[in-house]
């Protein structure tokens, strides 16, 4: 085993080769389950707006400006719609495809600046730990606007180490990528990058410090990208979206958007659970003090953790996949604490064994108990005390009763792991524990997540796609949701008065009216102009017609 991991790691071909192998595991089942609401679904949709008015500079929804993100993303999403059609493989398409270019920088960045076996484990790590794998096999923005960020802080570190000749290259590189991070998802991309060089210079007292030919290298990059995006939308649409969009980015830091508000320590408890096995392998280089490594790479990666965690933790709209760019500087700290203990440098510590088992557990259990609970769901039932989830889980789902077999897979996986790394054949460990990882998560995509997605979404998604192509107005009714636009396939040049809800509800309609509400929902049932047409599961059907 330890043989063969040097032959591929220590030759470029054989390390690509490898890499693109277990980037496949990114792209099976891309289009298994359909898009989630909302994030899969907005995007996807967004980027099918653009093909369907081939307005392609303007990022729209139902039709309508939509203001909260910016274009690049979108764009990746629409050329891979072209290429494949308008579904759900096409809107995560691009993630998978970044999937493969992260564990190729890994393992390059290693191999330059320590050596092609750490390369190779950091790639590894990444590639087998819970949220960095499955957010590759996404539609959501962040993945790539993550990447943006890693590698324009990647150049911004050779620049300030300033031992390299022509370094204004490294610069203008770091800004274009900082540029291309803002066009992707907005200002935090150049925020993170600003706050951790801060933060660094900070640290080292400023010294070394960016020369001023450098800094101005770095803003023509970052303002060609920036500033060609806002021309492009400044002569499409003026300044109003601009400003409006500036004022949702201030938004997200102030106030709870669409109610994602939790408490301080929520990512915290995310990147811990979420983020195993390198949560736990990246520990002991959180407190200990090591030699000054090259690009003094290892305080770079605290800076950035600490500033994104920080950030998002004293921001009051949290969600799952804000906290997603410690994921990269997490997984180096694994790696070459993991490289470290190959190379007999460092030793494996005893909390880390109990951790590796509590946190596992978890995992173990969730991946065990969901599926027989959901099996005999309606022993649950009495303990919910919210009516619409008994009334989704209501859905008749089949369930076999043998799906918790993918959690004892992981338990076994887990045990021979940490049993591998007990007894010092830390390869073997590191090897079974990536694969443990990939293949519970190839199991849960394709026999657990459909069976999830079918009573949480699956009914409504289903009457969207029945009504598809009929001549028809159709909108949820006292809850937000994209799935309507998406799976409907709403079509370009409907009338503006849609927008309306007053005149779809009362007004003198040109076409049938569909509205579906949650099951707990009974407004529409008095209401004159409506018929309850079905109910199934969380979610009930009405038509208005002409």
């Amino acid at each position: 085993m330890n043989e063969l991991f040097d032959k591929i790691a220590n030759n470029s071909k054989n390390s690509i080769y490898f890499l693109a192998g277990l980037s496949a595991f990114f792209f099976i089942g891309l289009g298994n389950t359909h898009l989630f609401d909302w994030d899969e679904i907005n995007f996807a949709e967004s980027a099918r707006e653009m093909i369907q008015s081939g307005d392609y500079l303007r990022v729209q929804i139902n039709y309508s400006p939509f203001w909260e993100k910016p274009p690049f993303f979108f764009w990746l999403q629409v050329v891979a719609m072209k290429i494949f059609g308008i579904n759900e493989f096409a809107a995560r398409f691009p993630n998978a495809i970044f999937g493969f270019t992260y564990l190729i920088s890994f393992y390059y960045i290693g191999k330059k600046h320590f050596s092609a076996k750490l390369g190779l484990i950091w790639a590894l790590l990444f590639f087998g730990s819970f949220l960095p794998h499955l957010y590759f096999k996404s539609g959501i923005i962040d993945p790539v606007f993550n990447y943006f960020i890693f590698t324009s802080i990647y150049f911004m570190m050779r620049v300030v180490e300033n031992k390299e000749e022509k370094l204004w290259r490294f610069a203008l590189l770091s800004g274009l990528l900082s540029g291309f991070s803002v066009i992707t998802k907005g200002p935090v991309g150049f925020l993170l990058l600003g706050l951790t060089l801060l933060v660094y210079l900070i640290l080292k007292k400023f010294k070394p410090f960016p020369s001023l030919k450098n800094i101005l290298f770095f803003f023509i990059g970052l303002i060609t990208v920036i500033g060609g995006w806002l021309c492009i939308e400044f002569s499409q649409n003026g300044m109003a979206v601009i400003y409006q969009f500036i004022e949702y980015q201030s938004e997200l830091f102030n106030q709870p958007v669409a109610g994602h508000a939790q408490p301080f320590y929520y990512h915290f408890v995310v990147i811990l659970i979420g983020c195993f096995p390198i949560s736990i392998f990246a520990l002991p280089y959180f407190r200990r003090k090591s030699e000054r490594l090259e690009l003094d790479f290892r305080v770079w990666m605290l800076c950035l953790f600490w500033v994104v965690l920080i950030l998002f933790s004293l921001s009051t709209t949290k969600i799952i996949h804000y906290s997603s760019m410690t994921y990269i500087p997490l997984s180096f700290l694994a790696a070459f604490f993991m490289h470290k203990l190959i190379i007999g440098e460092e030793s494996w510590k005893k909390y880390q064994t109990v951790l590796l088992g509590l946190i596992g557990s978890i995992w173990v259990i969730l991946l065990t108990a969901l599926p027989l609970v959901m099996k005999n769901k309606e022993s649950i039932f009495p303990y919910i005390n919210d009516p619409f989830a008994v009334d989704s889980m209501s859905t008749e789902i089949y369930w076999s009763g043998y799906e918790f077999l993918i959690g004892i897979f992981f338990l076994i996986g887990l045990i021979f792991s940490i049993l591998f790394i007990v007894r010092k054949q830390i390869q073997k460990g590191l090897i079974t524990s990536t694969f443990t990882v990939g293949i519970t998560l190839l199991m849960v995509l394709f026999i657990i997540l459909p069976k999830i997605e079918g009573f949480t979404q699956g009914p409504v998604v289903e009457f969207y796609k029945s009504i598809k192509g009929e001549d028809c107005y159709t909108e949820s009714y006292g809850y937000k949701s994209y799935a309507q636009y998406y799976y409907f396939n709403q079509p370009f040049g409907l009338s503006e008065k849609r927008k309306d809800r007053e005149w779809l509800l009362n007004g003198d309609i040109d076409k049938p009216v569909y509205f579906v509400s949650k099951s707990t929902n009974l407004e529409l049932d008095n209401h004159p102009n409506f018929l309850l047409i079905g109910k199934k599961g969380g979610f009930r059907f009405y038509k208005r017609d002409i």
